[in-house]
């Protein structure tokens, strides 16, 4: 299937809208006793965006109202999810909030929501609690509305993420603090990098290792078995967004656990590691060879390799271990000099299948 262009992708909602869609019509269905089968709500950014109602139902004194979340074309793992909202009215004023089965609880400090409530964040708990005074003012009620928000399979949904490694246990979260979701969204990513690393902070973590994805996650926490699970955070292409991060959260340590064709551009400076991101030097490679020892012909070679790993593959088989260990140092000098010291910083190089090829940590004073 050809990849589509960001522009042409079809943006989705998050779940804190349709936790709040669901909650607007679970209210209204409570209210005019008539089930509804959409409703329109306000988004963070200030669109009206009408929702379908997959499935409303009166029971006695509560109604419970369903909207099936869309994520567009993003690759989120809540797409198609059944986000459920049952409404009821209690003797207590105000709005009484909670989350019921499929729903995260936070067991751990660090996230936006205090430990021991369920994982509703701030942004979706704030839409959800306009949503109800809109309805009430709207029909002259003054009462008090509880409010149980759950996803069915969510406990199963919760398995595809970093939920549980976070605190978040029993389910997924009610997230988004716009109300849209922006196809293979950095500032998503992003946002989930800083959490980890402050959730990781917040409980005791003063080493934290960086790696760039599952694999070399996997590898790093063969070769780190001491380390809790926490100070392991997947930091994707954002290299230097995820080391200034654990720079200002004061960690001691920070190692990185990647593979030669992504660390070999941060070798070079570039800590934005994407694949359409500046293309590695093989001119760079070529030089650390020179300095490792290698012959004049072996140098050429890795000048014109195909690409970083084969590079990596010449100097392995032709026996210079200190190619890659120049390679780690220059990769913790390029990192100490973006954060400007101020933490030790170790780098990790591994084969795919997490061979070790290289390691190197250096110790920086803060400028």
């Amino acid at each position: 299937m050809e990849e589509k262009e960001p522009k042409e992708m079809r943006y989705g909602y998050t779940t804190g809208a349709c936790a709040t869609a669901s909650t607007k019509a679970a209210l209204l269905s409570l209210i005019t006793h008539q089930p509804v089968s959409e409703v329109e709500i306000t988004l963070p950014i200030g669109k009206q965006v009408t929702f379908k109602i997959e499935q409303a139902r009166l029971r006695g004194n509560e109604a419970e109202c369903s909207v099936i979340k869309d994520a567009g074309d993003d690759p989120d793992a809540t797409h198609g999810a059944r986000i459920v909202s049952t409404v009821s009215w209690t003797e207590e004023p105000g709005l009484h909030l909670d989350g019921g089965i499929g729903v995260g609880r936070v067991t751990k400090p660090g996230l936006p929501v205090p430990v021991g409530e369920a994982a509703i964040n701030p942004v979706p708990r704030r839409m959800i609690r306009e949503a109800v005074e809109e309805v009430l003012t709207a029909y002259g009620i003054h009462r008090g509305v509880k409010v149980l928000i759950s996803v069915p399979d969510g406990e199963e949904i919760a398995k595809k993420t970093l939920n549980e490694r976070l605190g978040i246990v029993g389910g997924i979260s009610i997230l988004g603090t716009r109300g849209i979701v922006v196809p293979f969204s950095t500032s998503a990513y992003r946002a989930s990098v800083a959490q980890a690393i402050q959730v990781a902070k917040d409980n005791g973590c003063t080493h934290l290792v960086l790696t760039t994805g599952g694999s070399s996650e996997k590898h790093a926490m063969k070769l780190l078995p001491d380390l809790p699970e926490e100070a392991f955070i997947q930091m994707g292409d954002f290299v230097g967004f995820a080391l200034k991060h654990a720079r200002k959260a004061e960690v001691e340590k920070v190692t990185l656990v990647g593979m030669m064709g992504k660390f070999s551009k941060v070798a070079q400076g570039v800590m934005m590691v994407h694949s359409k991101s500046a293309p590695v030097d093989l001119n760079f490679l070529a030089q650390v060879a020179e300095e490792a020892g290698a012959s004049s012909e072996l140098v050429e070679q890795v000048r014109q390799a195909n690409h970083a790993t084969h590079a990596g593959q010449l100097m392995e088989e032709a026996g210079y271990p200190s190619f890659f260990t120049l390679l780690c140092e220059k990769i913790c000098q390029q990192c100490l000099s973006h954060v400007e010291g101020g933490l030790t910083v170790e780098t990790i190089l591994v084969k795919m299948k997490g061979d070790l090829l290289g390691r190197a940590e250096l110790c920086g004073e803060p400028d």
